[in-house]
Formats: C-alpha cells, sequence, structure tokens
C-alpha cells in the first residue's frame, strides 16, 4: 500500500482487512481519503477495504486536464486491475456517489454493490442552475452549504482545510465535470436515463426525504433502498460514523445472504 502509478498520476491508496468482499471507499469533491478514517476500523472486521485519494486530491497528483469524475472512475478500474480486485462494494460520497455509480454502469462486471452518500447527481434543476451560478465562487463558501447547526465544528474546519491544500483547477475541473460538464449527470434529467442503468444492488443515504422518494424509482435490484437522515448535513456519515457502518453491514449482511 501506499501509492500506485495509474496512467498519468500517482494514486495514494490504503488496503486494510480482509475477506471474500472488497470494499472501494472514495471520497467526496475536495477531500481525500482521510474521510474515511472513521468507518475503516469497522469495515476491516469483516472486509478488505481499499480507500483512495482520488486524482489532484490528498496525496495524489494531478495534471493539468482530466481531473473529472468520468476520469478518476477510469483511474479506480485500473487501481482495482493492479490490486488483483475482480469485484467490489464501491462506496462513494458526493462526487463520490457519482463516480462509484459510474463504474457500476460502466464497469458492471467489476460491482458486486453501490453505497452512495448524498450522492452528486439527480438534482432538480434550479439546483442544478444555482450550482453552476456559483462556479467561481471560492471552494470554501460553496462548502458552507454542506452543514447544519448539528454539524460540529471540528468537521467544517477538517473540510475547510482540505479545501484549501487542493489545487484549484483540479477544484474547478472536478466541479464542472459534475454540473456543467458533457458527462455530467447532476440534474434529474440527465440522471435517471444513466442510473437506471445500475443493475447490482444499490443503498443510498440522503438527508432529503425528496431526493430519496427520488432515487427509490429508479432502482432496478430487489434489494436497493434509500436511508433518510433529516437533520444531517451533507457529510453525514462523518456527522454519524457509528451508525453509518451499521447500517452498511447489516444492508451487506442481507444482499450476501
Amino acid at each position: 500500500m501506499g501509492f500506485a502509478a495509474v496512467g498519468d498520476v500517482r494514486l495514494f491508496y490504503t488496503d486494510d482487512g480482509s475477506g471474500d468482499t472488497t470494499l472501494l471507499l472514495v471520497h467526496g469533491w475536495g477531500a481525500d481519503s482521510h474521510q474515511w478514517s472513521p468507518h475503516i476500523p469497522s469495515f476491516i472486521e469483516k472486509f478488505r477495504v481499499i480507500a483512495v485519494d482520488l486524482r489532484g486530491h490528498g496525496y495524489s497528483s494531478c495534471e493539468q486536464t482530466g481531473n473529472h469524475p468520468p476520469r478518476m472512475a477510469e483511474d479506480l478500474v485500473a487501481l482495482l486491475d493492479q490490486l488483483g480486485v475482480e469485484r467490489c462494494v464501491a462506496v462513494g460520497h458526493s462526487m463520490g456517489g457519482v463516480i462509484v455509480s459510474r463504474l457500476a454502469v460502466e464497469h458492471p462486471a467489476r460491482v458486486e454493490a453501490v453505497v452512495g452518500v448524498d450522492p452528486g447527481y439527480g438534482r432538480p434543476d434550479e439546483i442544478v442552475a444555482m450550482a453552476v451560478a456559483m462556479r467561481e465562487t471560492p471552494a470554501v463558501q460553496i462548502d458552507e452549504w454542506c452543514y447544519t447547526a448539528a454539524s460540529p465544528a471540528w468537521l467544517r474546519e477538517w473540510h475547510r482545510r482540505r479545501l484549501l491544500a487542493t489545487p484549484p483547477h483540479v477544484l474547478t475541473e472536478a466541479y464542472d465535470g459534475l454540473w456543467s460538464g458533457p458527462e455530467a449527470i447532476g440534474s434529474r434529467g440527465a440522471a435517471e436515463p444513466y442510473l437506471t442503468r445500475r443493475a447490482c444492488p444499490v443503498l443510498t443515504f440522503w438527508t432529503d426525504p425528496t431526493q430519496a422518494a427520488w432515487e427509490s424509482g429508479l432502482f432496478t435490484h430487489p434489494a436497493s433502498r434509500t436511508v433518510c437522515w433529516q437533520g444531517s448535513g451533507h457529510r453525514l456519515h462523518e456527522e454519524r460514523p457509528a451508525e453509518f457502518t451499521l447500517v452498511v453491514n447489516q444492508w451487506l449482511k442481507e444482499i450476501s445472504r
């Protein structure tokens, strides 16, 4: 574990635990794999767990272009190849939720199941328009919408520091890839036909019951379901780590029967 040369970048990753199932943990925009530190100790009791810094994030390198979700998804396929992982449960937060859904659609043989955490897809048109309009806004200001009164101060500060450490061109290109790029699925109109192509079981955590209800209508596998934690912030898995790992572990046990 450490670094892997993947195409034109070096990806930092950790590889811990063991088991018949491998979890691939994918962080969100402007974060890194430290985001999963509260969850890894629980997950490695049952699974092999790979946590990776996406290109341009954390300790991974980047190029001047190509720092967007579709390319990041292909990086992960190459990393799985290097690590000898044929299939995985792909777990992703926010932009990571987009990336793991791309893996399930574009590389279905590699993905046993998907877990999405307040994923960055399928938003109403007015939210997408707002996001596009905020393109030139400093990342730390965009990040303010991620929290509620229940969000702890340490979490705000941790992500503020991560955003300040992420190259601005990476943040901009990845942000465009979420909301306005040619393969973006940020809007419901773009997301619906794409997400219905996920054939595997999907578990999605949302903070908005409207979003949860919307995605429930797109599932194709009978074991798929949504969980809604109203009152939580966008990084609900970091705000409620013990509950998050409990729900994921229980669901994975159910679908493996």
